[in-house]
């Protein structure tokens, strides 16, 4: 292990030595190489664009010329020192500018011919303009400019072959390869004396290691390193510490731990490999009413063989086996898994008492049937409407709006009811709030009656509303308490016979303000008295549904009253009618 560390820092820094020296020595053969590329074509610019009168005797031919090659030759000898030009790595070549052969050139060893054509030469050949491009890539430098003296045509090529960039190249290679072997030397020495500091107190703290492994807790170990290694070192003491302290309170852990499953609401029984009880809570004793000794006589079979044989658990190939049954009144779910089952060591039950659950499932599974029930309805009358609209149209006219009218009002109360259904929802989920505002109680109470007279004068009811001369004004949500008193006022009337007597009576404490909504109509069987405010109930479900009543309405009341911390009630009076009571704080409901 502590070679392998050595290795792997001396490869470290040797690597990191070779990538910088790569980098760094490509960078700067690179730099170079485009120096020298700008500076040539700074030079040929500063000498053919700059210079005006040099470019203008090169195209201005002489009285009475007749060799216009040696003129432009004797022209460029005098700028050969600006041209750079000096026989052996840089020269000057005049091409005839039809055909490109070589007129005269400064090159005295070439003669009269190039090694090759190059992109720009090709360019002041064919395209009778300068070439200029550079080529980082190649291994030389060129220029040709095509000029026009007299009536013949020229093209001054300047060719540098870059023997002083390759030279230059050279030497910053040798540099580079020295600087890289000295670096190497320099990093393979340091890495050794790096890993040495490392390893010894790597070593400390590996004898440490085992001592704790062997349990011994008496010796921490010390390090004068202030780095990452003595920072593992302090942390390593302060868990050998921690590990200490963990092993003195297992003793009290398990005491809590007894402590726990004594007051846990779900049973727990445990079991050994034959079935004889070695832990078991109160609750398990209360669910399964009777007592469970540790040690007893009582054992896995007499509890819960009639469920599945001990040895089935102990040998269950999943996490644990469920199985729910009715002890009494009680309905128990159980659950049973080995602790162990390679070692079938033993088996754990866990009783759970899920009685409530179960009642809220049924509750559930019947509100979900009512809703079915309810939808049901208006959709077979609106598919039964609309099939014989479409498979009669020859209908008189008063028929087919006879059966769109139906159709219309079967697709309103279904409005109806999803809208109560998702008024019901929010009050559920806690999304719905309170408009909370301080109003006098007395004008809700006029406006409801105002809003409901002109109905309950179509059934020929007598609508009364008495009570206190002065109420007091409330702080409560005002459109949400209207739309109680508006429900309790329509139930009246619907189920009221024609002609009946409908009172709305009001009064205060000093806590409340209270409304009672009192009629003589068909009254409340004394079986369903408990059920009026659950949702879809209805005391005439005929008599609801022909009024386009959704079951919902008393429901929605008591969740709005219950959010204003209020109460309504159904009040026990005697003789035919029911009596309705709503509550409500003067102060409204607490923030």
């Amino acid at each position: 292990m502590l070679r392998s560390l050595h290795t792997k820092l001396v490869l470290i820094m040797i690597l990191q030595v070779v990538c910088l020296m790569t980098i760094a020595g490509a960078f700067l053969i690179n730099s170079v190489n485009r120096f020298y590329l700008n500076e040539f074509y700074n030079q040929m610019v500063e000498v053919f664009s700059k210079d005006t009168e040099f470019v203008r005797d090169l195209v201005t031919p002489g009285e009475g010329e007749t060799d216009g090659v040696q003129a432009i030759d004797q022209i460029l000898v005098a700028k050969m020192g600006p041209l750079g030009v000096d026989g052996k790595n840089r020269n000057y070549y005049i091409l005839d500018g039809g055909d490109g052969s070589i007129l005269t050139s400064s090159d005295d060893e070439a003669g009269q011919t190039l090694d090759e054509v190059t992109p720009n030469l090709l360019i002041a050949l064919n395209e009778k303009r300068e070439g200029t491009e550079s080529d980082f890539t190649a291994n030389y430098m060129d220029l040709a400019l095509p000029i026009t003296r007299g009536d013949s045509d020229y093209i001054i090529y300047i060719l540098d072959q870059r023997a002083s960039v390759r030279e230059l190249n050279s030497q910053l290679f040798q540099l580079i390869i020295e600087a890289l072997a000295f670096g190497l030397i320099i990093s393979v020495l340091l890495s050794f004396l790096l890993s040495r500091a490392m390893v010894n107190p790597i070593r400390a703290l590996t004898r440490g290691v085992k001592r704790v492994a062997d349990g011994d807790f008496s010796r921490e170990i010390h390090s004068e390193s202030h780095d990452e290694i003595g920072v593992l070192t302090t942390s390593f003491n302060a868990m050998a510490s921690q590990l200490q302290r963990t092993l003195r309170e297992v003793e009290s852990e398990r005491t809590k731990l007894s402590t726990l499953f004594l007051h846990m609401t779900d049973g727990v029984v445990a079991f050994d490999r034959n079935g004889a009880v070695i832990h078991s809570n109160p609750a398990a004793e209360e669910m399964l009413d009777m007592a469970i000794p540790v040690g007893g006589s009582v054992t896995y079979q007499d509890l819960f063989e009639d469920i599945a044989p001990l040895e089935k658990i102990l040998t269950l190939d999943q996490d644990c086996l469920e199985n729910e049954m009715v002890r009494g009144e009680r309905i128990l779910l159980f659950l049973m898994a080995p602790f162990d089952q390679e070692k079938q060591v033993g088996v754990l039950v866990v009783v759970h008492d899920v009685t409530q659950q179960v009642k809220n499932e049924t509750l559930r599974k019947e509100f979900v049937a009512n809703v079915s029930h309810e939808l049901k309805t208006p959709i077979t009358n609106i598919s039964s409407y609309a099939e014989t609209l479409v498979e009669t149209p020859d209908l008189p006219a008063k028929t087919s709006v006879k059966f769109l009218n139906v159709i219309l009002n079967e697709s309103d109360r279904m409005t109806h009811i999803v809208d109560d259904l998702l008024t019901l929802s929010r009050f559920d989920s806690g999304y719905s709030q309170l408009n909370l505002t301080t109003f006098p109680f007395a004008d809700v109470l006029e406006d409801s009656y105002q809003a409901i007279r002109i109905e309950a004068q179509r059934h020929e009811h007598t609508l009364i509303l008495e009570g206190e001369q002065v109420l007091p004004t409330v702080r409560a949500d005002r459109e949400r308490v209207l739309q109680v008193i508006m429900n309790i006022l329509s139930n009246a009337i619907k189920y009221t016979p024609d002609g009946g007597r409908i009172v709305m009576s009001a009064g205060f404490d000093p806590d409340r303000v209270w409304l009672e909504v009192t009629d003589n109509g068909i009254g409340i069987p004394p079986e369903d008295r408990e059920r009026i405010f659950e949702r879809f109930y209805r005391v005439d479900k005929a008599r609801s549904r022909e009024s386009g009543g959704t079951g919902l309405g008393l429901s929605i009341a008591k969740e709005i009253i219950r959010q204003h911390e209020g109460k309504l009630l159904l009040v026990d009076r005697p003789g035919p009618g029911t009596t309705l009571r709503m509550e409500l704080k003067r102060e409204g409901p607490k923030a």
